[in-house]
């Protein structure tokens, strides 16, 4: 795109720069670049410094927030080259002083448009090397939210700051936990996990903490607690929550101090562990509510790993339900596959005991399969009549109304769009199409597009 307010240098680019082998759109202000950019993708956007209404700032501020991809480059005079710097700052690409040799600005926006691509092309590879890594520690899932938790994990495990593991039960918590042990310069340590919730305050004491002989009915010998026994490790604290304030003073005194203190013992003994807490429940807003002491929270949140529930990323559940296969595959000495029903069915429910739902549904179905073929007779009632409900509800959402066939069509790219998460490479072999006719389509009904890959052909 060729944002300029005079004609005569509008018409001057888009010839100089077709011949030079892109395709070109002319525009005169920059509210026209922020709207195009809105419906349309281009490879690059070459923008006066000085526009009618406004200046290169204001579009470059606008346009990395929509399209933030985008490679924007300006043309400014020798008077504006300082103004061109800021607008660098902003997030502009680069800039070209004028005047210029066309083949000057082609070279500028082909480099441009090629360190995008690699970019891109960088944070494929890095996504998909990070998801390949945590595989092992029992993490699956290739989804945008889980490539997070993934980054999240590799930093925490660079550091050894306390860390906040939370989500919902069921979506993996202790495996996060386990995940940045292992990652880390303790991985050679021991890693020891304790559930906090279903113990007395004495119990849960005792466990972490050791108690000395006859410090309790039934303290018949001396005993090392959990604390002790992860020296050097890691300790993972799961369902913090459910802890009384007594417990979580004490907690909070070994996290401030280093010592543990066996109960029934005066003396203390310095320990170094790497403390993770977790919960399925909203702590920050329990410390706001003093329902869970703040000091503490604030300790043990130095770090925070917000786990996404199953039914935020069920473009994954596919990748675990085959992997959870595999594993009960292993267990069995046998082979089990999915009909392409039963992964439809199972992208339909929401799961709201997340990936360990999703898990038990599995192993019930390798069970009741013949000839390991997983059918959607095998899966639970409730999961195979989630999806007719889907089915039907998305029949009437689309035609109830009997729309037009372009209405119609519009409507239901939107549906297959929103199903592959706005890849369009996904989207079109869904749809026997051509991307080019997706993007095409998506100008013409004028519909958001969030994708995020690239065609690596054709330069507009």
């Amino acid at each position: 795109m060729i944002a300029d307010d005079e004609r005569s240098i509008r018409l001057t680019l888009e010839a100089g720069l077709t011949l030079n082998g892109f395709r070109v759109t002319c525009v005169r202000t920059g509210r026209e670049v922020i709207n195009l950019t809105q419906k349309e993708e281009f490879d690059a956007v070459i923008c006066d410094i000085f526009m009618p209404d406004g200046d290169g700032l204001e579009v470059a501020r606008n346009l990395r927030e929509s399209n933030p991809q985008t490679p924007l480059i300006l043309m400014t005079a020798q008077g504006s080259v300082e103004l061109a710097v800021k607008a660098v700052a902003e997030g502009a690409t680069d800039f070209i002083a004028k005047p210029f040799e066309i083949a000057a600005l082609a070279s500028l926006v082909r480099r441009s448009i090629s360190a995008r691509k690699e970019a891109n092309a960088n944070n494929e590879k890095e996504s998909e090397s990070l998801a390949q890594e945590f595989s092992r520690s029992g993490l699956v899932g290739r989804s945008s939210a889980m490539v997070a938790v993934y980054k999240l994990i590799a930093r925490a495990a660079r550091t050894d700051a306390t860390v906040l593991v939370t989500g919902e039960s069921g979506t993996g918590k202790e495996l996060v936990a386990k995940a940045v042990h292992d990652f880390s310069s303790r991985s050679n340590n021991t890693f020891v996990a304790v559930n906090c919730s279903g113990l007395t305050d004495t119990l849960l004491e005792s466990e972490l903490f050791g108690h000395a002989k006859g410090s309790f009915t039934g303290a018949n010998a001396d005993r090392t607690g959990l604390f002790e026994a992860a020296d050097g490790g890691t300790l993972f604290l799961d369902e913090l929550a459910s802890t009384s304030p007594a417990f979580q003073a004490s907690l909070l005194r070994v996290l401030q101090s280093g010592e543990v203190r066996r109960v029934g013992r005066a003396q203390t003994r310095k320990v170094n562990v790497r403390v993770i807490g977790a919960s399925n429940q909203p702590l920050r807003e329990l410390a706001q509510q003093e329902k869970f002491r703040p000091d503490l929270y604030y300790r043990l949140s130095v770090l925070t790993i917000d786990l996404p529930p199953l039914r935020d990323r069920k473009s994954d559940i596919e990748i675990l339900a085959k992997h959870f296969l595999r594993q009960i595959g292993k267990e069995t000495n046998k082979n089990f596959n999915l009909s392409q029903e039963s992964i439809e069915a199972l992208k339909c429910y929401d799961f709201p005991g997340n990936v360990r739902e999703l898990e038990n549904a599995l192993t019930r179905a390798a069970a009741l399969c013949v000839n390991g073929l997983i059918t959607l007779d095998c899966l639970p009632s409730y999961i195979t009549d989630a999806k007719k409900n889907a089915v039907a509800n998305t029949e009437r959402n689309i035609i109830e109304d009997r729309p037009t066939l372009e209405e119609l069509e519009r409507r239901y790219l939107e549906l297959v769009l929103n199903e592959r998460e706005g890849n369009r490479r996904a989207a079109a072999e869904t749809l026997g199409i051509n991307r080019r006719t997706i993007q095409r389509m998506l100008a013409k009904y004028k519909i958001a597009d969030v994708s995020d890959d690239e065609d690596e052909n054709d330069e507009d």
